[in-house]
Formats: C-alpha cells, structure tokens, sequence
C-alpha cells in the first residue's frame, strides 16, 4: 500500500543528490490528473495559467481568490501539491500568512512567493511571517532578479541570504541559464536552489549534475497547450489531420474525480 503523501516527503523531494525534483506546473484539475497519472509524486500550480484562465494580468495580485479555489481543487488528490502564490498577493506579511495558513488547510505542502524586485526586506517578513504561522509548508523563495531585473549577481545573493535568513526552504532563480553561474550558485546556498527550465538552457541531467535540488517548469505545458491547440486548428482548416497526442474522450473522463465516492465518504466521516 502506497504511504499517504506528507509535508516531509516533501520537503525530502529536495535533498536527493543528483537527482532533483521535476517539479511539473498544472493549470486545472484534468492536467494535474494527467500529470500525477505520468508517476509525477509532486506537482505545482502556475500563476500564468490561472490568471490567463479568467482574463486577469499575472504578477498583479488580481488572482488571490481563483489561486485558492485551484488548490481547494487539487489539494485533496494524492499528490503533493505547491502552489504559486505569485507574491502572496499583499505586502501585508500577517496577510500573506494567513493566505499560507487557508493553503496548508486543503492539503497544500509547499508555497512558491515571489519578490517581483520589490525591497528585499519586505519579502523576508513575509517568509518569516508565513513560516511562524505554517512551520510544516515548504517555503520556495524567488527572487526576479534574472528574471525581471539585469542579473546582478551581487543583489540576488543580497536577496538570497536575506530569504534563507528569514526561513525559506529552498530559494528560486528563474532566468538564471548559465551553467557556470548556476553551479557556483549551488556551492554557496546553504538550502536546495529551484531552477526554471528553458529549452535553450541545460537540460535536467546536466542540472542535475550542477547540484540543482529542484527543476520547475512553470507556465511552459500551459503555453505548449495554447500552441498544439493552435496548430491542430490551423492542420484542420488546411485539410490535414492534427499531429501530436490527442487524448480519448474515454481517457479525459476518466481524469474526473470521484464526486459521488467523494460525498459518500463526507456524509459518513
């Protein structure tokens, strides 16, 4: 019998030497299905794909309420669900915490906050504040500065000690590409280093030989998903049959939840 996943097994996902965690990122329930059906023991959430979902802009602090019914969705399943809280959508510490605190009680083990360049210092409150409220919830700092900054070398290592002070579990530099930079990287931290996936960037073994605990994939199936859809339509309005996997009605049902097993077992609990 297969062991109920934990918040430790978790975090233990993060201390496999060479072999880091592929952490998939999941828009809606049937894609997390999809994707825990592949073997994936963890699987995260993208703030791309929720905010695009209902028309709001990402990084915007527009989509506190749909990040939350997406993991309401997700996290009762039986995988080990991170969520992408963008930057906890407040510079209130106490609110970010009290969002980690409604995460962690529908069954979310891990929280991915973002600094978006904001003072490094505010950020820091807010891990701490969220550690101090949900210590068991895995704590993945980011910080933009490769992403939305220039690459200083010096501010992110600024920013990376103060969120390793403050208590995050792991620190994310998403932009970050090089090799050598991201080696040098790892022999500094004293926590598991969080690395976007690029196509043009190393791949996950050569990532995990440079000492990388967890590789994220971001928005990347969601925008793989737009595209394939675009193109079957263009292959079908040009007379050609669509390439690529094309799931049965059969296998996409079969993704759905069990709600009536799941009511059952609420109306007798």
């Amino acid at each position: 019998m297969t062991a109920e996943p934990t918040p430790a097994s978790f975090a233990g996902l993060h201390h496999r030497p060479g072999e880091p965690l592929l952490l998939p990122n999941a828009w809606d329930h049937a894609s997390a299905a999809a994707l825990a059906a592949r073997g994936f023991r963890a699987i995260a959430t993208t703030s791309l794909a929720v905010a695009a979902a209902v028309g709001l802009p990402d990084g915007a602090a527009a989509t506190r309420e749909h990040t939350l019914s997406l993991a309401l969705t997700l996290g009762s399943e039986p995988y080990l669900l991170s969520v992408d809280a963008e930057d906890g959508f407040s510079d209130d510490p106490d609110e970010v915490a009290e969002l980690a605190v409604e995460l962690w009680a529908v069954g979310v083990v891990g929280i991915n906050l973002e600094d978006g360049l904001a003072p490094s210092g505010r950020h820091a409150a807010k891990i701490t504040a969220v550690k101090a409220a949900v210590p068991g919830l895995f704590v993945n700092a980011r910080t933009d500065t490769h992403w939305m900054g220039d690459g200083d070398e010096r501010d992110a290592l600024r920013r990376l000690d103060a969120y390793q002070e403050a208590g995050a579990d792991g620190v994310f530099v998403p932009g970050l590409t090089d090799a050598e930079g991201i080696a040098s990287l790892v022999r500094y931290l004293g926590v598991p280093l969080n690395v976007l996936y690029s196509p043009v960037g190393p791949t996950v073994p050569h990532l995990a030989d440079l000492g990388v605990r967890r590789v994220s994939l971001g928005s990347l199936l969601y925008r793989r998903a737009l595209g394939a859809a675009l193109d079957a339509v263009a292959d079908i309005a040009a007379g050609r049959a669509p390439a690529g996997t094309t799931p049965s009605y059969a296998e996409v049902r079969a993704l759905e939840r069990n709600v009536s097993a799941s009511r059952s077992a609420k109306s007798t609990g």
